[in-house]
Parts: structure tokens; C-alpha cells; sequence
């Protein structure tokens, strides 16, 4: 395996991390369940953000910019298939 796959599961992985501790965070029946699971999930999304700008740095994760027009395609596209 790659570091660039490395990286990319990682990354994959404090994604689906977040997603359980915020559904976590809102269903806690209590403060202190609840506080120990904030404290998780500001500690993944840090992670996140560190994994993802260091992948970005070396060119790992690409981002362009999309332009409105293309983005009224798709939305228009998304209509006419349901």
C-alpha cells in the first residue's frame, strides 16, 4: 500500500468517525456522556483537518472550482431523472 492510499483510507475513516460521534453527541442521554463525545469529535475533526491539508500539500487531494453554470447542469440533470 501507498502513502497515498494510506492517507486516503485514513481519511476515509475520521469521515465515518465524525458521522458516529455527532449521531453519538446528539442521542447521549447525558452531559457527561455527552462532553467526553464532543471532546472525540473535536479531536477526529482536527485529525481531519491535518490528514487533508497535508494530503492537499502534496497533491494527494485535489479541489477545482466548479462554475455556477455547471452546477445548474447537474441540478437541472438531477430534476429531469426523477
Amino acid at each position: 500500500m501507498s502513502s497515498q492510499e494510506y492517507f486516503e483510507m485514513y481519511l476515509l475513516i475520521l469521515k465515518s468517525s465524525v458521522e458516529v460521534y455527532v449521531h453519538g453527541t446528539l442521542e447521549s442521554s447525558n452531559n457527561e456522556v455527552r462532553n467526553i463525545l464532543r471532546r472525540g469529535l473535536d479531536e477526529t475533526m482536527d485529525h481531519q483537518a491535518l490528514t487533508y491539508d497535508y494530503m492537499k500539500e502534496l497533491g494527494w487531494y485535489c479541489i477545482s472550482n466548479v462554475e455556477p453554470k455547471q452546477v445548474k447542469q447537474i441540478y437541472e440533470s438531477l430534476q429531469n431523472n426523477s
